[in-house]
């Protein structure tokens, strides 16, 4: 793998777990030294995350990490409602059942998997990767695709925001299932409208999050954290 390509990875990563959080400075020369590569690739994987809306310059004084507000909360759903939705009818039409299938298998042994905690997490999260990616194999249609990818790359960076409320992963886990089902069943119709009602819950549970001031939800939107409820 390039210098560059393996940075970009890094980064993006960090950014998209959080671990680089909005409004964090993104140095060459110190990315460089931690990252044990040179500048030029550090330069070409913080272009990238530009060119992604995961990075931004600030006033001629460099690179930081892209902030979430609440409007872009709303905005991003806004996007991943259309989107999804129509994904979601095309795969019920144009799925791989077997695909599909094993996806639900999946699914139905997610709620015992979370109970885990810990490090059975992400693989919950590997499992929606897979959903995803059985999706945009299901359309059939690269524009579609392109425009869901880019849709996911910040909707991730909010989604790993549920870390902080394990109720609302394994209702997501049930959404997701109600998704799959449908498309197993063909029901264009049932699976538009089962994405609906994911984007919608998560949506509601990121708004009062907002709300309430809970951790780094808060913080990215500019409001006061709270020291009491979801951390």
């Amino acid at each position: 793998m390039r210098a560059s390509e393996r940075a970009y990875d890094v980064l993006r990563g960090e950014i998209l777990d959080w671990a680089l959080e909005p409004g964090a400075p993104l140095a060459e020369v110190d990315l460089s030294l931690r990252l044990g590569i040179s500048r030029t690739p550090v330069r070409e994987a913080l272009a990238r995350l530009t060119t992604d809306g995961l990075v931004q310059p600030v006033g001629g004084r460099g690179l930081v990490v892209s902030p979430v507000s609440a409007s872009d909360v709303v905005d991003i759903f806004e996007l991943r409602h259309a989107l999804e939705r129509q994904a979601a009818q095309l795969a019920a039409r144009r799925r791989d059942l077997d695909v599909f299938v094993a996806l639900g298998d999946e699914l139905r042994e997610a709620p015992a998997l979370l109970a885990l905690g810990g490090e059975a997490t992400p693989e919950y999260y590997a499992t929606v990767a897979r959903f995803d990616r059985a999706i945009d194999a299901s359309v059939h249609n690269a524009y579609l695709v392109t425009a869901l990818e880019g849709a996911r790359t910040h909707a991730a960076r909010i989604r790993r925001l549920s870390h902080d409320d394990p109720q609302r992963l394994f209702d997501a886990a049930h959404e997701h299932l109600l998704i799959v089902d449908a498309i197993i069943d063909g029901d264009a119709q049932l699976a538009a409208d089962a994405t609906s009602v994911h984007l919608n819950r998560s949506l509601r549970w990121i708004q009062q999050s907002l709300r309430d001031g809970h951790g780094r939800v808060a913080s990215a939107a500019g409001l006061p954290s709270t020291t009491n409820g979801v951390q």
